[in-house]
C-alpha cells in the first residue's frame, strides 16, 4: 500500500515538474538566447544554468520547513497562494504569452572577450536559471510536495527534480535537433498542454488549501 502511494506521489511530482519546467518548450528559448555562440559555449551556458537552478530549488526543498517557520507561513496559506501562482503560470502558457526578457547582444565589432565571457555567464544565471528554470512557479511546486515533512517524499522530490535538470540540460544542448525533428508547431502544442496541466495542478493546490483552512 505504501509503495503504491509513493509511486502515485512520484508520478505526480514528475508531472508537475515536467509541466512547470517544460524542457521541450524551453529548447527554442535557449536556442534563441545562445544564437551565434559556439557549441562549447552553449554547453557551458546549459551546464551553469541547470546547475544553478538545481542548487536554488534544492535549497528551498531542504529548508522548506525552516522558511515556513521563519516567516510564519502556514501550510493552507501557502497552498492557496501557491495554487493561484501556478494557475497563473499555466494560464499564461495557454495564452501563448512570450517572455518579455530579451538578451542584449554585443555589436559585431566588439572584441572584449572578458566582457563577452561574463555576459555568457550572466544569461546562464539570469534569465535562464532564474526565472525560466527556477522561477517562483518551480519553487512553489517543489515546496508544495514537501509540506508534510516526510523525509522519504522529500528525497523523492529532490531525485525527480535532479532528473528534470538532466532532461533540461539534454534539451538545451540538443535544442537545434529538437526543433528540427519536432517542429515549432508541435512544440507550441506541447507548451499549451503543459499549461493546461499546470492550471489543473494550481486549482488542486488551491482546493487543498481551502479544505485545510476550514478543516474539511
Amino acid at each position: 500500500m505504501m509503495s503504491h502511494e509513493l509511486l502515485t506521489f512520484s508520478i505526480s511530482v514528475f508531472t508537475g515538474f515536467f509541466a512547470i519546467m517544460n524542457p521541450i518548450g524551453n529548447a527554442p528559448i535557449f536556442l534563441g538566447m545562445t544564437e551565434g555562440f559556439s557549441d562549447r559555449e552553449k554547453k557551458k551556458i546549459a551546464k551553469i544554468s541547470t546547475l544553478t537552478a538545481f542548487l536554488i530549488v534544492t535549497s528551498f526543498i531542504v529548508m522548506g520547513n525552516l522558511i515556513f517557520m521563519a516567516f510564519g507561513i502556514t501550510i493552507p496559506a501557502f497552498k492557496i497562494a501557491g495554487g493561484i501562482l501556478v494557475f497563473y503560470v499555466g494560464f499564461e502558457m495557454l495564452q501563448s504569452k512570450k517572455s518579455t526578457i530579451h538578451r542584449q547582444r554585443k555589436p559585431e565589432g566588439d572584441k572584449d572577450t572578458a566582457d563577452e565571457n561574463e555576459s555568457n555567464t550572466d544569461i546562464a544565471v539570469t534569465p535562464l536559471a532564474i526565472p525560466i528554470l527556477a522561477g517562483p512557479g518551480t519553487i512553489v511546486t517543489a515546496m508544495n510536495y514537501i509540506t508534510k515533512g516526510d523525509y522519504i517524499r522529500t528525497g523523492i522530490v529532490i531525485a525527480i527534480f535532479a532528473l528534470m535538470i538532466v532532461l533540461t540540460y539534454l534539451a538545451f544542448i540538443g535544442s537545434e535537433k529538437i526543433i528540427e525533428k519536432v517542429g515549432k508547431g508541435l512544440i507550441a502544442v506541447i507548451s499549451k498542454l503543459m499549461g493546461l496541466i499546470l492550471t489543473v495542478i494550481g486549482v488542486g493546490m488551491l482546493v487543498d488549501g481551502i479544505k485545510l483552512s476550514f478543516g474539511v
